[in-house]
Formats: C-alpha cells, sequence, structure tokens
C-alpha cells in the first residue's frame, strides 16, 4: 500500500483534532520534530524490529523526543506504534503541512532567480503571486547562475518559467523546426 493511503488518515485525524483545539502550528512543529527523528536511520532501525511491541516502541520513540512533545502528540504517537506506523511521520507531517497551508489559504511558493532579489522585487512578485493564486504566499528564494536571467516560480503543480534560459531554449527550437 502507498505510503500517502496510509498516512492519510492519520494526517487528517491530527489535523482535525490540532484545529478544534486552536494549535496547528504547534502540532506542526511537534510533527516536524518526529518526522526528523523517524528519518533517521537509526531510529528507523530500532522502530522496525519486529521483537519490540508497539509500547516498547512508543516508549523508546517518546524518550528521543524527551520533553518535547505535548500530551495530545505523545498520544498520537502511541497510537501510531500500536499499529505500526510510525515510520509515517514523514509523510503525515507534509499531509498535515498540506491541510494547514489549505486552512490557512497559504502556499509555499519557490522563487529561483538568476541574481539575489531586492526586498522591493520580492513584495510584488509576492503580491503578483498572491492575486494569481488567491491565497497568501511565503516565498522561498534561491539563486540559480544558470538561468542566466529571470525567474522560475513554482507554487505547487504551478510553475511559471521566465527564465532568459527557457527563453533562449524555445527560441533554438524554433530556429530548428
Amino acid at each position: 500500500m502507498e505510503l500517502t493511503t496510509c498516512a492519510r488518515p492519520y494526517a487528517r485525524a491530527a489535523f482535525e483534532h490540532a484545529k478544534q483545539a486552536g494549535q496547528l502550528s504547534e502540532w506542526a512543529g511537534m510533527l516536524l520534530l518526529c518526522a526528523d527523528v523517524a528519518r533517521q536511520d537509526s531510529v528507523d532501525l530500532l522502530l522496525t524490529k519486529p521483537s519490540l511491541t508497539g509500547e516498547q516502541q512508543a516508549n523508546a520513540f517518546l524518550a528521543i523526543c524527551e520533553g518535547s512533545l505535548s500530551s495530545d502528540v505523545e498520544n498520537f504517537i502511541r497510537v501510531l506504534s500500536e499499529n505500526r506506523r510510525i515510520p509515517l511521520l514523514p509523510e503525515i507531517h507534509s499531509l498535515f503541512e498540506q491541510l494547514k497551508a489549505e486552512e490557512e489559504r497559504s502556499q509555499d511558493v519557490s522563487v529561483t532567480s538568476a541574481f539575489p532579489l531586492s526586498e522591493d522585487q520580492l513584495s510584488i512578485l509576492a503580491k503578483k503571486v498572491e492575486t494569481r493564486l488567491g491565497r497568501s504566499v511565503k516565498l522561498n528564494t534561491q539563486v540559480d547562475k544558470d538561468l542566466i536571467g529571470g525567474v522560475i516560480i513554482k507554487a505547487g503543480d504551478l510553475v511559471i518559467d521566465g527564465s532568459l534560459r527557457a527563453r533562449l531554449t524555445k527560441l533554438a527550437d524554433a530556429m530548428i523546426s
């Protein structure tokens, strides 16, 4: 069974609980920590030992995260361990973040440019992308000198390639055909 299919009901349950408690940001942070812990090779080896009971898995995992999780998240980890689903935590966190972004009508947007963008340029770009998407955006910027000029904007499935490299490639293709 696909990871996303297995993780979805747990992510939805965690999201609904966090939303009712008004703790979406807190849960997101704690699930990120849990996902990072679950990604560690040594933790994965420990948690996939068939000789450990679900309770032993939960206790071992919670000992690693000691003092960083609320009692509700600890209970969530216990439920996951009873069902042998702790390795799903990275996927659960990812799905939780998607649900949270949808609820908050926000989206992370990746902006790759040939040169560093000024604050004014970023502000104008953010406003235009917010208008296009109809939601608030958080820009994550990076520089790729191979673009020569322009920007590439990625927001979920939407990709806007306004780079000079892409334009030159289109021109070369048109000249060849």
